[in-house]
């Protein structure tokens, strides 16, 4: 137990006191029971150490028996403690031993110094320090900064890149013109770390060098740097003054963009300039100096950045407020965030989307419509990042770029993608359209076949008639006269009329005609049904069709074609019914036997030879159906187009080069193929194959 009067004085200190004698606690003031979330009587049953986290309650307990046991202090140390709630606390403790009344136990006092709130404070700018440095050296934007000796502080990996100078190579050195060319030269942000931009600023980079409409304060200009690369580069360069809270320049930020490509175009463009547009966006570095250095950053960075706590502005650069035309006098904490939302869906879906960031401690990257000040609609690409997101006010840092004009670009694309859209349909339609004419050219051309084959039969048809027509007035004249008179046994007339009738011809020629004309008008017939089952008109859908009756009747629709140019040698082969619209197929046959016929040489009669046969391929049943001929025969050059539309080897008016084109389609649509063998001076031989059960 303390003395009465030790006691008191105890009570009175404000920092956290506790005192023991190595086995049990023997006090604890207020503040230190208000700290440790105990009573008097709790900490009482606990052993001295049993307050402190377990992996460090045994150097607490041998921290207080060292002092126990010496005459000097040891040093402080820290120590977590764990509250009543499981709460930690950072402590930092420093032990002195209490000498009491003769014969009484000695007891150590601990005296505690609560770290929780610098820790706190401490991880706070460690976590924003690690974002910006995060921005700066991930930028893709080439940046250096200098301070006010022009030693190099930061030479991020796009700088490197861009140089060919490592980091460990600048940084700490004063000549930063060595990466940038042969002779010394004051870079940019060393002028502007000098004063010396006005006064000295055109002597190095001429009439170019301007005021940056970016930031106040800030320079940039372009030009050729010969000794960068193998043939040298053009770099845009903008620099600005770093300043501290007093305004003082404290260094300079000097970011370097690779524009040679633009360059380039320009030269090889000159007669057609087209102004380019450069979005960049610049992440500009975090110095790992000082707070005052982090504030002149994010005043003089070149995107929109707020750090949010609650969803709640409590931080702001001038750019933010650039891009969203807020007034001068603007107090932008107090400002609301849903008024720069353009409803309240899209202010909640946002707030959604931070909270789940936050809680999941990654980053987010999102674009959307937001209003300015005055109303105006502006697209905006945000880049978010989590900072303390464990702690009791979770916060985030925002990065705002107007990416307006690049949504309007893309607008554009969309615009221009569905006018490509409408330019192939109307494409589409056109070649429909020629497609359509080749069908035209095919019926007129079975047109005239059919024409020729119907005039022979019905010539002679004709003919027949006409000869019998006369037979039979003739020999009605006879029966005639046979009838009105009485026959005598001589009479001249019909005599007469009877030598003139030849009735005896007549009786032996009167049937060869009628069975000559019964065999043409069996022709005409033949044909016209050859004819219809070739266009296959009242068979217009997939159907099961007999592909050797389709081969032959389309043979005797084309045999104009055919007849005055080659033999034609038939070997059909049996074949199951095959599962295919007719009539297209037909169409096939008809421009191979047709293209078979004109390649025969005018010099010699051909031989067109018309095969089938069935066969098994990947464990499917497939027909087949062989035209080939003798004739000219193709090289592989010509092989290699014949199916490209409107390629043909004919003099111009004699084809449209869609025949093999129409029939390549109508195979595929079959779910088929077309196999070509040709060789010049002896023949082709195209094969279709199509399978027996129809497209799968």
């Amino acid at each position: 137990m303390l003395p009465p009067g030790l006691r008191a004085g105890l009570e009175a200190v404000s920092a956290p006191l506790l005192a023991h004698d190595g086995e049990h606690i023997a006090f604890a003031n207020d503040t230190m029971l208000r700290l440790l979330g105990r009573s008097a009587e709790e900490l009482a049953l606990l052993a001295p150490e049993a307050w402190a986290a377990e992996a460090q309650q045994a150097q607490l307990r041998d921290y207080g028996r060292r002092c126990l046991d010496s005459d000097d202090a040891p040093p402080a140390i820290e120590i977590e403690a764990i509250t009543a709630s499981g709460s930690s606390r950072h402590l930092e403790i420093t032990a002195r031993r209490l000498d009491s009344e003769p014969g009484a136990p000695r007891l150590v006092l601990l005296t505690c110094q609560d770290l929780s709130d610098m820790r706190h404070v401490q991880n706070s700018l460690l976590e924003v320090g690690r974002v910006m440095y995060q921005i700066v050296e991930n930028g893709p934007v080439a940046s250096y900064v200098i301070d006010s000796n022009h030693r190099v502080t930061h030479w991020n990996a796009a700088c490197a890149q861009l140089t060919g100078r490592s980091a460990s190579q600048m940084l700490g050195g004063d000549e930063t013109w060595r990466a940038f060319s042969e002779q010394a030269r004051p870079t940019l942000a060393q002028l502007i770390v000098d004063g010396r931009v006005e006064s000295d600023g055109a002597t190095y980079y001429g009439d170019g060098l301007h005021h940056s409409p970016l930031l106040p304060d800030s320079y940039a200009f372009e030009g050729f740097f010969p000794e960068l690369g193998p043939h040298g580069r053009w770099l845009y360069v903008t620099a600005a003054p770093l300043r501290g809270v007093g305004g003082q320049v404290m260094g300079a930020i000097e970011t370097l963009q690779d524009v040679t490509a633009r360059h380039e175009a320009e030269e090889q463009l000159r007669r057609h300039q087209a102004e380019l547009e450069s979005t960049v966006a610049q992440r500009t570095a975090e110095l790992r100096l000082t707070h005052q250095e982090l504030e002149a950053f994010l005043e003089n960075a070149s995107v929109g950045i707020i750090s949010t706590r609650d969803f709640q502005i409590n931080r702001s650069n001038r750019k933010f407020a650039q891009i969203l035309d807020l007034p001068e006098d603007a107090n932008v904490p107090e400002l609301p965030m849903r008024r720069f939302f353009l409803d309240d869906a899209d202010y909640h879906d946002l707030g959604r989307m931070a909270a789940n960031a936050l809680r999941s401690n990654t980053s987010l990257v999102h674009e959307m419509w937001l209003q300015t000040w005055t109303g105006q609609r502006i697209w905006v690409q945000m880049i978010a990042y989590a900072s303390n997101h464990a702690g009791t006010t979770p916060s985030m840092w925002w990065l705002l770029q107007d990416r307006s004009e690049v949504m309007r670009a893309q607008e554009e694309l969309v615009r221009n993608y569905r006018n490509i859209q409408e330019t192939n349909a109307r494409l589409e339609e056109a070649q429909n359209q020629l497609l359509q004419s080749e069908k035209m050219a095919s019926i007129g051309q079975l047109a005239a076949g059919v024409a020729h084959e119907i005039n022979n039969p019905i010539g002679f048809v004709n003919s027949n008639l006409g000869t019998l027509r006369r037979y039979v007035e003739q020999m009605l004249a006879l029966i005639q006269a046979y009838g009105t008179r009485e026959v005598q046994p001589i009479d001249a007339e019909l005599v007469a009329l009877k030598q003139a009738a030849d009735l005896e011809f007549i009786a032996e020629d009167l049937p060869e005609l009628l069975d000559e004309s019964e065999d043409g008008l069996s022709r005409v017939r033949k044909i016209v049904q050859d004819l219809k089952d070739f266009s296959r008109v009242d068979h217009a859908d997939w159907q099961d069709a007999d592909l050797n009756a389709g081969v032959e009747s389309t043979l005797n629709v084309v045999m104009n074609e055919v007849k005055y140019r080659a033999d034609v040698k038939r070997n059909y082969g049996t074949l199951p019914p095959v599962r295919c619209l007719a009539g297209q197929l037909n169409q096939v046959f008809m421009n191979l036997i047709v293209n078979a016929a004109h390649a025969m040489p005018t010099e010699r009669r051909g031989l067109i030879s018309l095969t089938t046969g069935v066969a098994t391929q990947d464990e499917r049943e497939w027909a087949w159906v062989e035209v080939g001929d003798d004739g000219c025969g193709m090289p592989p050059e010509v092989q290699r187009r014949i199916f490209e539309p409107f390629f043909t080897t004919k003099p111009v008016g004699k084809g449209t080069g869609l025949g093999l084109s129409m029939a390549f389609s109508i195979v595929q649509k079959h779910g088929g193929r077309i196999e070509v063998d040709s060789t010049p001076g002896e023949g082709t031989r195209f094969r279709v194959w199509v399978p027996v059960a129809g497209p799968t």
